[in-house]
């Protein structure tokens, strides 16, 4: 299967919308890592600094200006990395303990913290990341008390970019495990869909495989296939019925007819009696013309005909019926035109193409009206060989041409036309067992009637 196929299947679809909302969940769990982590440790670097500042502005006003600046210097000597800030500046913010040389040029945030960056000359320079907030004093004397933050922003990074692959590994699994989950459900369901059209074109003893797992696949091919048993099995049934009445009444009415044959002979052409026979014989003939027809059918749709496959010149059929059909054309003053282009070659049954070319012709030729036109057309179009009927005559009207392929169906102003509703039911079974397409469609006027085949034989 494509990969676009794939990607519209529900079965995909269903398994983004669990993707998605796995995705979210994991995005929810990843979020909540980070506030534990990276949340509690800003936390705390914020608690440490609200403590320092309470403890130094309780050393101010214990020891006073000179015992804060030994307190903040004992301080930078215990932590000579740098990690902590200080600055205890004047009024005009001049700085007189501490390890900034100036109190930073920067605004404060709306939470009241400064955040800056700085070069230590006791940590050879380095430039340093701070978070700090500044208090004052007794006196209009400024305190400023931060922390490095580096770490805790490197430490951010990482949490980030951390998240943001875990998030992303989770979306690509997910994605990849949707694909090959769809892969193979769709995988079933294709060959349950396989199976269906197989049936459909005729084959009644297919069935749908099973893998053997008892999954609800395995179960809903099982019910399927027990369906299809009794379908077959009634469907045989109604063959069976109608094969054995068609051949338990062609007998007697063959009989019947000979009979009639004699009777006529018998009495001659002066009886008076002769018009009713010739009518009868010729209700008989068209009611064994009727059960040949439905015989052939039955036949065909069993698939008994189709084991003689050749190579058939479609060409050659649409000549072979001009010819057989030339006459009875010249005498209703009917054009009867032939157009083949292409080498038209298909792998089937020729009599049985034939008799559906036959019949479409037939057709034709009966309902189109005095100096219409029939034309019998053979090729090849896109890679697909084709046999094709069109005439002038009155058509059929499109909600009706589903209708025409019925057995029996007859339009209500063809009722008084000799026939018996079966040609174009003969012309769909042939269609049906060769796996080509019958359309019916308008001529303008007219019907123009196609059997496209699937492939071309060279």
């Amino acid at each position: 299967m494509t990969l676009p196929r794939l990607l519209r299947t529900s079965t995909f679809q269903l398994s983004l919308v669990y993707m998605v909302l796995f995705a979210g969940s994991v995005l929810l769990l990843l979020a909540f890592i980070y506030w534990a982590t990276v949340g509690y440790m800003a936390r705390q670097t914020d608690a440490t600094i609200d403590a320092e500042i309470a403890g130094l502005a309780e050393q101010y006003r214990s020891r006073g200006l000179e015992g804060l600046v030994e307190v903040i210097q004992e301080r930078m000597e215990r932590d000579p990395e740098g990690a902590s800030v200080y600055l205890f500046a004047t009024r005009d913010f001049r700085p007189l303990a501490g390890n900034l040389s100036a109190w930073p040029d920067v605004p404060a945030q709306d939470d009241g913290w400064l955040a800056f960056e700085f070069r230590d000359p006791r940590a050879d320079g380095r430039v340093f990341e701070a978070r700090a907030r500044p208090f004052v004093l007794q006196g209009g004397l400024h305190l400023l008390v931060g922390r490095d933050i580096r770490e805790l922003v490197a430490t951010q990074a990482l949490m980030v970019r951390a998240l943001g692959w875990g998030l992303a590994i989770t979306l690509a699994l997910a994605l990849v495990g949707g694909l090959l989950m769809t892969r193979s459900m769709t995988r079933r369901l294709d060959q349950i869909n396989l199976t269906s059209r197989e049936i459909m074109a005729g084959h009644l003893s297919r069935r749908i495989p099973l893998s053997g797992s008892g999954d609800d696949f395995d179960r809903l091919g099982g019910s399927l296939n027990a369906m299809l048993d009794e379908i077959e099995y009634l469907m045989d049934g109604i063959r069976h019925v109608s094969d054995n009445v068609a051949h338990d009444l062609r007998t007697p009415l063959t009989r019947l007819r000979n009979r009639l044959e004699q009777l006529r002979a018998d009495l001659g052409t002066q009886s008076p009696h002769l018009a009713e026979l010739e009518s009868a014989i010729a209700d008989a003939d068209q009611l064994l013309n009727t059960f040949g027809a439905l015989l052939r059918i039955a036949r065909i749709e069993a698939g008994g005909h189709l084991a003689r496959r050749v190579d058939v010149d479609l060409g050659a059929l649409v000549v072979d019926a001009a010819d057989l059909y030339g006459a009875v054309a010249e005498e209703r003053a009917l054009t009867l035109d032939t157009v083949i282009s292409g080498a038209p070659f298909v792998q089937g049954d020729r009599d049985l193409l034939f008799q559906a070319l036959v019949n479409l012709v037939d057709n034709a030729v009966k309902y189109t009206p005095r100096g219409g036109r029939v034309t019998l057309q053979a090729g090849v179009e896109q890679g697909s060989a084709f046999l094709r009927v069109a005439d002038s005559g009155p058509g059929i009207p499109a909600e009706n041409r589903e209708k025409a392929l019925e057995r029996f169906y007859r339009l209500e102003r063809s009722r008084t036309t000799p026939g018996s509703g079966l040609g174009l039911s003969l012309v769909a079974a042939v269609a049906q067992a060769h796996q080509a397409v019958l359309r019916l469609e308008d001529n303008s006027p007219g019907l123009r009637v196609t059997l496209r085949f699937d492939e071309t034989t060279p």
